[in-house]
């Protein structure tokens, strides 16, 4: 049997904050944000996140000829044979969620397309429609079993998935992130002098800016590197740590001694958010969960510091995003000026 899911997404100023939706006729559904986007990424995330959750023989129905035309008329196949160059020989655009989408359809081979006319009166497509926009409003990432009760007021479907602290911590007032490198970029994945001297440099800045704000309160998804090194200058700086999960257990993969650092520091978090109820299932939905984790913390913090190198443009497309969201609320910690 054919599972029918219908996709949309949606955006304001294009770029702008987005959000997409997926729904099976009374069946389950999900919608989630991205807040600095374009509506053609929420079209893909929308199809992307429903081949990656639903099981079985899928029909994916949606409004985007530009999601898909690409499977009907295989633009994919000039694309990989170009080297991921379109037919003007310029880069394909996006090719951060087609490459894993293309990969996903292909490997299933279980996946057909099909176009609908938006804004038509077919109801389902007006379902997502409405998701995609109250996600993208909202900035919020929602599921549930049944889509005749999805939208919000329904009556159904599951509470929001972004869960806020209980005990008074106002993050969008005094919350700072600390963000950046990962190893091995910083000395590697064990303890070493180089992030040992980056963790006591941040401890001094976060010491420095609690004399000035008593609230602050450092933010932090405890991912390995620069974050774990933000986490543990804020318990040597007396600063209260808020953990930001984006889903349960996300250091399951990781090994031991990893896991071991990961469950002392979220120990000594005086909070702990879990943004999502579920586990990822694959790769795939466990990068667009993380993506969903950074806007919910670029929503919620008003101040960052980036650990990043001046010789390195890894991270020079979230140092932008960053400083057109915060401005003078960004700090840079170049990790060279300390290096052992």
């Amino acid at each position: 049997m054919v599972s029918v899911v219908y996709t949309d997404g949606a955006c304001s100023g294009n770029p702008g904050p987005g959000g997409w939706a997926w729904a099976e006729p009374h069946g389950e559904w999900a919608s989630g944000a991205d807040t600095d986007t374009t509506n053609q990424r929420m079209e893909l995330t929308a199809a992307l996140e429903a081949v990656g959750a639903v099981a079985g023989p899928l029909e994916i129905v949606s409004d985007s000829t530009y999601v898909v035309n690409c499977f009907r008329d295989r633009w994919y196949e000039g694309w990989l044979k170009r080297g991921w160059l379109n037919s003007q020989k310029k880069p394909v655009a996006n090719r951060d969620l087609w490459e894993p989408f293309i990969e996903l359809v292909l490997a299933r081979g279980d996946v057909e397309f099909r176009w609908v006319k938006g804004h038509s009166g077919e109801p389902m497509n007006e379902l997502v429609d409405q998701l995609a926009v109250e996600a993208r409003d909202s900035q919020r990432n929602r599921s549930g079993p049944d889509s005749s009760v999805a939208v919000e007021g329904g009556g159904g479907g599951d509470a929001p998935l972004v869960q806020a602290p209980n005990d008074g911590f106002d993050l969008a007032a005094h919350g700072i992130v600390v963000l950046g490198h990962q190893p091995p970029d910083i000395g590697g994945y064990d303890a070493n002098p180089w992030a040992d001297r980056i963790a006591d440099r941040l401890a001094e800045i976060l010491a420095a800016k609690l004399v000035i704000d008593p609230e602050l309160v450092v933010v932090s998804g405890l991912r390995l590197g620069a974050e774990q090194l933000g986490a543990r200058a804020a318990i040597e700086a007396g600063v209260p740590l808020v953990a930001v999960l984006p889903h349960p257990d996300p250091d399951s993969q990781w090994p031991p001694a990893s896991r071991r650092r990961f469950a002392e520091l979220l120990d000594q978090a005086v909070e702990v958010i879990t943004l999502e109820k579920k586990s990822p299932r694959n790769r795939e939905q466990a990068g667009a969960s993380l993506s969903r984790r950074d806007g919910w913390l670029g929503s919620n913090v008003n101040e960052a510091i980036l650990v990043r190198c001046s010789n390195d443009n890894k991270l020079a497309r979230l140092a932008s995003r960053l400083d057109e969201k915060l401005g003078v609320g960004l700090w840079e910690l170049d990790p060279l000026e300390v290096a052992p």
